[in-house]
Protein backbone atom coordinates (compact mmCIF):
# COMPACT_ATOMS: atom_id res chain seq x y z
CA UNK A 1 0.00 0.00 0.00
CA UNK A 2 1.39 3.40 -0.46
CA UNK A 3 1.26 5.70 2.06
CA UNK A 4 1.93 8.83 0.42
CA UNK A 5 -1.96 8.62 -1.26
CA UNK A 6 -5.24 10.29 0.62
CA UNK A 7 -7.15 8.06 -1.24
CA UNK A 8 -10.09 6.64 0.92
CA UNK A 9 -9.97 2.52 0.60
CA UNK A 10 -13.30 1.32 0.74
CA UNK A 11 -13.98 -2.39 1.94
CA UNK A 12 -17.31 -3.70 0.66
CA UNK A 13 -18.29 -6.91 2.87
CA UNK A 14 -21.31 -8.93 4.09
CA UNK A 15 -22.20 -8.35 7.85
CA UNK A 16 -23.89 -10.32 10.21
CA UNK A 17 -27.52 -10.24 9.05
CA UNK A 18 -25.96 -10.70 5.12
CA UNK A 19 -26.42 -7.06 4.22
CA UNK A 20 -23.36 -5.55 2.32
CA UNK A 21 -21.57 -3.25 4.39
CA UNK A 22 -19.00 -0.90 3.73
CA UNK A 23 -15.84 0.08 5.35
CA UNK A 24 -13.29 2.22 5.91
CA UNK A 25 -9.82 0.81 5.53
CA UNK A 26 -7.76 2.53 8.45
CA UNK A 27 -4.66 1.14 8.95
CA UNK A 28 -2.97 -2.46 7.94
CA UNK A 29 -0.65 -4.07 11.07
CA UNK A 30 1.61 -6.60 11.35
CA UNK A 31 1.57 -9.36 14.67
CA UNK A 32 3.21 -12.05 14.73
CA UNK A 33 3.65 -11.77 10.78
CA UNK A 34 -0.20 -11.36 10.20
CA UNK A 35 -1.23 -8.80 8.84
CA UNK A 36 -4.51 -7.29 10.66
CA UNK A 37 -6.80 -4.44 8.92
CA UNK A 38 -8.34 -1.67 11.52
CA UNK A 39 -11.97 -1.15 9.56
CA UNK A 40 -14.56 1.83 10.59
CA UNK A 41 -18.19 1.59 8.69
CA UNK A 42 -18.57 4.48 6.26
CA UNK A 43 -21.23 5.96 8.27
CA UNK A 44 -19.28 6.58 10.96
CA UNK A 45 -17.14 9.77 11.46
CA UNK A 46 -13.53 8.45 13.71
CA UNK A 47 -13.67 9.42 17.30
CA UNK A 48 -12.64 7.99 20.84
CA UNK A 49 -15.68 6.04 21.06
CA UNK A 50 -15.68 4.57 17.79
CA UNK A 51 -16.34 0.78 17.08
CA UNK A 52 -13.15 -0.49 15.11
CA UNK A 53 -14.17 -3.08 13.50
CA UNK A 54 -10.67 -6.16 13.45
CA UNK A 55 -10.20 -8.70 10.22
CA UNK A 56 -7.63 -10.56 9.05
CA UNK A 57 -6.03 -9.86 6.00
CA UNK A 58 -4.60 -12.72 3.68
CA UNK A 59 -2.50 -12.13 0.40
CA UNK A 60 -3.56 -14.61 -2.48
CA UNK A 61 -1.08 -13.04 -5.59
CA UNK A 62 -1.76 -9.84 -6.08
CA UNK A 63 -5.11 -9.78 -4.27
CA UNK A 64 -5.95 -9.08 -0.61
CA UNK A 65 -8.50 -10.58 1.31
CA UNK A 66 -10.19 -9.57 4.16
CA UNK A 67 -11.38 -12.78 6.95
CA UNK A 68 -13.56 -12.47 10.14
CA UNK A 69 -11.06 -13.88 13.12
CA UNK A 70 -13.02 -16.65 14.34
CA UNK A 71 -10.39 -17.74 16.68
CA UNK A 72 -11.52 -16.04 20.09
CA UNK A 73 -7.90 -16.39 21.15
CA UNK A 74 -6.58 -14.99 17.94
CA UNK A 75 -8.99 -11.95 18.07
CA UNK A 76 -8.27 -11.21 21.96
CA UNK A 77 -4.40 -11.86 21.61
CA UNK A 78 -4.30 -9.05 18.99
CA UNK A 79 -6.95 -6.26 20.31
CA UNK A 80 -5.21 -6.45 23.22
CA UNK A 81 -1.58 -5.68 21.87
CA UNK A 82 -3.38 -3.22 19.88
CA UNK A 83 -4.76 -1.36 22.83
CA UNK A 84 -1.68 -0.92 24.94
CA UNK A 85 0.75 0.08 21.76
CA UNK A 86 -2.60 2.90 21.39
CA UNK A 87 -2.25 3.55 25.71
CA UNK A 88 1.66 4.48 24.75
CA UNK A 89 2.09 8.01 25.81
CA UNK A 90 5.74 8.66 24.89
CA UNK A 91 6.68 10.88 21.86
CA UNK A 92 8.74 8.48 20.18
CA UNK A 93 6.27 7.38 17.53
CA UNK A 94 7.44 3.94 17.33
CA UNK A 95 4.10 1.85 17.19
CA UNK A 96 5.26 -0.20 19.93
CA UNK A 97 8.68 -1.33 18.19
CA UNK A 98 11.50 0.64 20.40
CA UNK A 99 12.96 0.14 23.39
CA UNK A 100 11.76 3.44 25.03
CA UNK A 101 10.28 1.50 27.67
CA UNK A 102 7.25 2.19 27.84
CA UNK A 103 5.77 -0.80 25.70
CA UNK A 104 4.68 -3.94 27.21
CA UNK A 105 6.47 -6.87 24.85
Amino acid sequence: MDNNTEELQIIKTVGENGEEVELKLLDIVTIDDRDYALLLPVDEEANEDSEVVLMRLKHEGDEYLFETIEDDDEFNEVAKILAEEDECECECDCDGECDCGCHNH
